[in-house]
């Protein structure tokens, strides 16, 4: 676009530069005429006749526009012909001269251009009559008076072309000028038809005067012809240009080029020195404002006219006129006057019935010349034909957004932050790495359970607003899809990307009030960057999600990706049908880890653990199946295959008078099945069990995750009977005091703070604080991990009832927890009602 015109243009009054010397020319051929001719002047009743016939023969009957300015096509060589025939030279030159001040007067031109005008007149019909007098005097109507009056007539056209490119030139620039000598090759083609046509007029008139009366009907006849051939033409061009403007709107395709494409067309169209487009602002759309004006080659962002009007054609819904023509505002006058506006046409832009802009032209070209009905209705149409494109190309932008913007948060979706990280990898500059970190909000699916989907998709675009606020301005921030986030930047190294990781995470992390309830957000953080952790957009995105994943199994955690986690994750993937064939053959196995009151050293029960012996990848660790498990539909079956297993241990033990609760292990994801506490009452009544003979853990965030969701099941399970533990205590967000809401019997401390005891004071008043307070709340404790004797006392010291532990025992398979049992149980103290008491510690 061009905010302004560069270049200088000059103003009409520096026209007096050419018509100066024409008027010099005039004289001086009118004086030497006067001298030469006899008699110069004379026959004033045919000079008054042929002077009404030459205003009216300088109707133009086809009007041409060059640039700026006007070109018509008259008849005024006919009753030039006439006049050279007839009149004295003098009388020929005033006569000329004459007609052709009233006929720009009426046409109600500018000063400059109506003396440049009568200067041009006046010299070409001065040479013109100066020329003449080198031949023979005019008599009879033959040959030589033909050659005579061609010669006069082409020196008038010559003196009117040349003067006429001079003051464009000058004025215009040599465009115009040229463009002025190239398309007056037509009308001197139609001036010999016209000389023509008076020479053969003259020959009848001189056989003749009545044949004047054949004439006027001849010449009314042709006039009608000339006019109807204009329209013709007229309705031609525009119907071509017309077609050739929505043809380039409809090619253009967005809404930039449109406005290129229609502009300079529209404004040649209608032959108007302005054209606008005006689109006001809409939703994500600014304010548009492009202005074509004739010799400018680019887009100016500004217009002539005030904008108050365009805002009255945005409310009305109207199309506004105001000319000398047709006006449809005439009150708006005054304001184009003051503008120095001399007409407009503003047509409004049309989606449905909402207006969504304006197209406007405005000053029609040519000091005589203005809109009219039909250059209306030619604007109209091709209004409409903008706006349907205006808006198909607004619509082509909205489902482009939208393929490549999450709907919900409005952020870039994962196809769109591909397409940046693709890019960013080409040309990233040496020194930098490509960061691509990717958040993990935590319990979205507990939310979207307890509180129902809107509340998660209220913590998603939260979630979204507090990364978009916190994240670097160099940073794209994206939805990867579900409650993941990515965030995509250069940075200086892997070290500065897993930095900014924990800032971010950090600084998103505060609550979030629903209603009466608050939740803490939490994310778990994965981090790659290129080169180091791939080459392409898709490798990277992979390796994020590998280390996003490794991250939530360590709660708050950020993670940089490493190749173990891939090939864990590969592994875990292979394993998924061999756990199905695994549980339909009975390949998995329970192990029992004892647990043993720890002032009296008393066995109380055991936790069954589940053990897998992959025949290819060994011993396989209980996190990577119970998480293939969990992903693949299989958890149902695992923790049946774990109860039914543990509840039968336990009525076998009960028949060899060795009465032991049993411990299983629960995912949170359990805690979700309504038909869970059903199977448990049915396997019991099945087993025979008593239901306090069993204890069901569940971790800490799986209790609780900040909804009420798992609240139902847990009371269900309590009004079985069974006992309700929460493991890995902790290890989360949660306080003792969240835990009296609950219907939990027991408290396991993480083994993480009990192993620490020994060695850091912080652990041990953790631990110290979780047995005061539990034991306050009715709770039994049992502490994890315990390892040495050291540990034993100290947590004897505190008060602590029960323990679990390698110092007792490792989790042992069910023939070696008999073995076990033997060795380390004293024989005297396994009665009826009595629980075995441990001979030594191993």
């Amino acid at each position: 676009m061009i905010g302004r015109d560069r270049s200088r243009r000059r103003s009409s009054e520096d026209a007096w530069i050419i018509t100066a010397p024409l008027a010099m020319v005039a004289v001086v051929c009118a004086t030497i005429t006067g001298l030469v001719a006899d008699p110069p002047i004379g026959k004033w009743p045919q000079a008054a006749l042929l002077l009404v016939l030459m205003i009216a023969a300088g109707l133009p009957l086809l009007s041409l526009i060059v640039r700026r300015q006007t070109v018509g096509v008259t008849l005024t060589e006919l009753p030039f012909v006439f006049a050279l025939y007839y009149l004295p030279p003098l009388t020929v030159v005033l006569v000329y001269t004459l007609a052709s001040l009233v006929i720009h007067i009426r046409q109600r031109m500018s000063a400059p251009k109506v003396w440049f005008n009568v200067a041009r007149a006046a010299a070409g019909a001065s040479l013109a009559t100066l020329v003449l007098q080198a031949f023979p005097p005019l008599s009879g109507v033959g040959p030589r008076v033909w050659g005579s009056v061609f010669a006069a007539v082409s020196i008038l056209l010559m003196v009117s072309v040349l003067s006429v490119a001079a003051v464009h030139t000058l004025l215009h620039g040599w465009q115009t000028g040229r463009g002025i000598l190239r398309t007056s090759k037509s009308g001197l083609v139609l001036s010999g038809i016209n000389v023509s046509l008076a020479l053969i007029v003259l020959i009848v008139v001189e056989g003749t005067w009545w044949s004047l009366l054949l004439l006027a009907v001849l010449g009314v006849g042709l006039a009608l012809v000339y006019r109807s051939y204009a329209q013709i033409f007229r309705q031609h061009r525009t119907l071509t240009d017309l077609y050739d403007v929505t043809r380039a709107v409809t090619e253009s395709g967005e809404s930039g080029a449109i406005a290129d494409a229609l502009l300079g067309r529209v404004r040649a169209l209608m032959q108007a020195e302005y054209a606008t487009l005006w689109l006001p602002a809409q939703g994500p759309y600014p304010e548009t404002l492009l202005t074509a004006r004739v010799d400018d080659p680019g887009l100016l962002d500004l217009a002539r006219t005030p904008p108050e009007i365009r805002e009255m054609v945005r409310r009305s819904g109207r199309t506004i006129a105001v000319g000398r023509i047709v006006t449809t505002d005439p009150e708006l006058r005054p304001l184009l006057t003051r503008h120095r506006v001399k007409d407009i046409v503003i047509v409004p832009l049309r989606s449905g019935q909402v207006v969504i802009g304006a197209l406007e032209v405005a000053n029609r070209l040519g000091d005589g010349n203005h809109f009219t009905g039909a250059d209306i209705a030619v604007l109209e149409t091709v209004a409409a034909h903008a706006a349907v494109a205006l808006e198909n190309s607004r619509l082509v932008d909205r489902l482009r957004h939208d393929a490549n913007h999450d709907g919900l948060t409005k952020l870039p979706n994962r196809r769109r932050v591909t397409a940046a990280v693709a890019e960013a990898v080409k040309i990233r500059a040496p020194g930098e790495v490509v960061a691509l970190l990717l958040f993990d909000v935590d319990r979205l699916r507990q939310v979207n359970e307890s509180l129902g989907h809107a509340a998660g998709d209220k913590v998603l675009v939260e979630v979204a607003e507090r990364l978009r606020a916190c994240a670097p301005s160099s940073a794209l921030v994206g939805r990867a899809g579900g409650d993941e986030f990515l965030v995509t930047l250069r940075l200086e190294s892997a070290e500065a990307a897993l930095e900014l990781a924990g800032q971010l995470r950090e600084q998103i992390r505060d609550e979030m009030v629903f209603d009466a309830l608050t939740l803490d957000v939490d994310t778990a953080v994965g981090v790659a960057v290129h080169p180091d952790h791939g080459s392409d957009a898709v490798t990277l995105l992979q390796r994020v999600d590998l280390a996003a994943t490794a991250a939530k199994s360590v709660p708050g955690s950020v993670q940089l990706y490493s190749p173990a986690l891939e090939s864990r994750s590969l592994r875990r993937l292979g394993l998924a049908g061999d756990l199905r064939r695994a549980l339909d053959d009975g390949k998995l196995e329970v192990y029992f880890q004892p647990k043993v009151t720890l002032r009296d050293r008393r066995l109380v029960g055991v936790e069954c653990l589940a053990r897998w012996e992959h025949p290819a990848h060994g011993t396989v660790a209980p996190d990577d199946f119970v998480a293939v498990a969990e992903h693949t539909g299989q958890l149902g079956r695992l923790t049946e295959f774990v109860l039914r297993e543990s509840l039968r241990h336990s009525r076998d033990w009960s028949r060899g008078e060795r009465a032991l609760a049993v411990s299983v292990n629960l995912a949170a994801r359990t805690l979700t099945d309504q038909h869970f506490p059903v199977l448990v009452r049915e396997l019991l009544d099945e087993y025979d069990v008593p239901p306090q003979r069993l204890t069901l853990e569940i971790t800490e965030s799986g209790v609780l995750d900040g909804t009420e969701r798992p609240i139902p099941t847990l009371r269900r399970l309590r009004d079985l009977g069974v006992r309700l533990s929460v493991d890995d205590f902790g290890t989360g967000n949660s306080s003792l005091a969240q835990l009296r809401r609950l219907p939990v019997n027991e408290v396991k401390v993480d083994r993480s703070f009990v192993q620490g005891m020994a060695t850091d004071p912080g652990d041990l008043a953790i631990v110290n604080a979780v047995v005061t307070l539990s034991q306050q709340f009715g709770l039994a404790v049992v502490a994890e991990g315990v390892e040495s004797e050291l540990t034993l006392e100290l947590l004897q010291d505190i008060g602590c009832e029960i323990g679990q532990g390698f110092l007792f025992s490792r989790p042992l398979p069910y023939e070696r927890l008999e073995a076990w049992f033997g060795a380390q149980v004293e024989p005297d103290t396994i009665s009826v009602g009595e629980l075995p008491r441990l001979r030594v510690v191993p």
